[in-house]
C-alpha cells in the first residue's frame, strides 16, 4: 500500500528532476575566433599593436573570455562585430597586466546609437552622456554610445576613449566606492601621493596650464577615468606633459 510519505517523496523527486532538466540557463555572450577579431585589433587598437606576439595571444584570450561572459545588447542600434571587439578591447586594456581579471560588477553592456540623458532617453533635450556605469536598477550594466565607441578607436590622435573611461570607473568601483582611488590596484602606501598628484594636476587644469580635459576636475572619480583614457590613448604625450602623473598611472595599471 502506498503511503502519504511515499507519495510526498515521489513528488519531491519529480520537482527536483524538472528543475534539473529545465533549469534556466544564464544568457552569455558570444565566441569570436581570433581570425575574426584580429583585423580590428591590428587596424584600430594601438595598445594591441604595441604588444609582442605572445602578448597579443594573451590579449586575444582575454577578449574571447570577455565576449563569452558579458552580454552586449543593442538598444535602438545594431551590434556589429566591430562594436563587440572595441568594447572587449576597452575592457581588456586597463587590466591587461592583471592575470585572471574578471569584471564581477558587469553583466551586460547596452549599446546606444548616440548620446543620451540621465534617464537613459535617446531623444529630446539635455542629452550629453556618451557612457555610463549603471547603479540602482541598472547595477552591473554599462551603457555606451556606439558613435563615441567607434570614434574613440578610429581617431588615433585623441586622448579620449569613452569605453576605456567607463571600464576604469568599474575598476574604481570594485573596492566598494567610486572615489578615484583604485584600492584594488594601488598599494596603500602610494594613496597619499596619488591624492597629491590629483589635487595638483586638477589645479593646473583649472588654471588652463595643461592639455587634460576640464571634465577631469568634476570629482576624483572623473579625474582618474579621464587621465587613464589619456594614459592608454597617448602615453607618449602624457609622459612628456605630465611625467609624475604618467609614473603613477604606470604604477597603478602596469606594475
Amino acid at each position: 500500500m502506498v503511503t502519504v510519505l511515499q507519495i510526498f517523496f515521489v513528488v519531491i523527486l519529480l520537482v527536483l528532476l524538472i528543475l534539473f532538466v529545465y533549469k534556466p540557463k544564464r544568457v552569455k555572450g558570444i565566441v569570436l575566433r581570433p581570425e575574426q577579431f584580429r583585423p580590428y585589433l591590428n587596424g584600430y587598437v594601438k595598445f594591441y599593436l604595441g604588444l609582442h606576439e605572445d602578448g597579443k595571444k594573451i590579449f586575444d584570450d582575454k577578449v574571447q573570455k570577455f565576449l563569452h561572459d558579458v552580454r552586449i545588447t543593442g538598444v535602438g542600434s545594431a551590434v556589429e562585430d566591430m562594436d563587440r571587439i572595441f568594447i572587449a578591447a576597452a575592457a581588456v586594456i586597463p587590466v591587461y597586466s592583471f592575470r585572471d581579471w574578471e569584471y564581477t560588477n558587469l553583466h551586460e553592456v547596452l549599446l546606444y546609437p548616440g548620446i543620451f540623458n540621465q534617464e537613459f532617453e535617446q531623444e529630446g533635450y539635455y542629452r550629453s552622456i556618451s557612457g555610463m556605469v549603471g547603479s540602482g536598477p541598472m547595477q552591473n550594466v554599462m551603457i555606451i554610445s556606439k558613435a563615441d565607441l567607434r570614434r574613440s578607436f578610429i581617431d588615433n590622435y585623441s586622448t579620449r576613449n569613452t569605453a576605456v573611461h567607463e571600464f576604469v570607473h568599474l575598476i574604481d568601483k570594485m573596492d566598494g566606492t567610486l572615489d578615484g582611488i583604485p584600492e584594488i590596484l594601488l598599494e596603500r602606501k602610494y594613496v597619499n601621493r596619488w591624492l597629491h598628484i590629483m589635487n595638483e594636476t586638477s589645479q593646473q587644469i583649472r588654471n588652463e596650464e595643461t592639455d587634460i580635459d576640464i571634465y577631469a576636475t568634476t570629482n576624483q572619480a572623473e579625474f582618474f577615468a579621464v587621465t587613464a583614457e589619456y594614459f592608454f590613448q597617448r602615453p607618449d604625450l602624457l609622459r612628456i606633459n605630465h611625467p609624475q602623473l604618467f609614473e603613477m598611472l604606470v604604477r597603478i595599471f602596469l606594475r
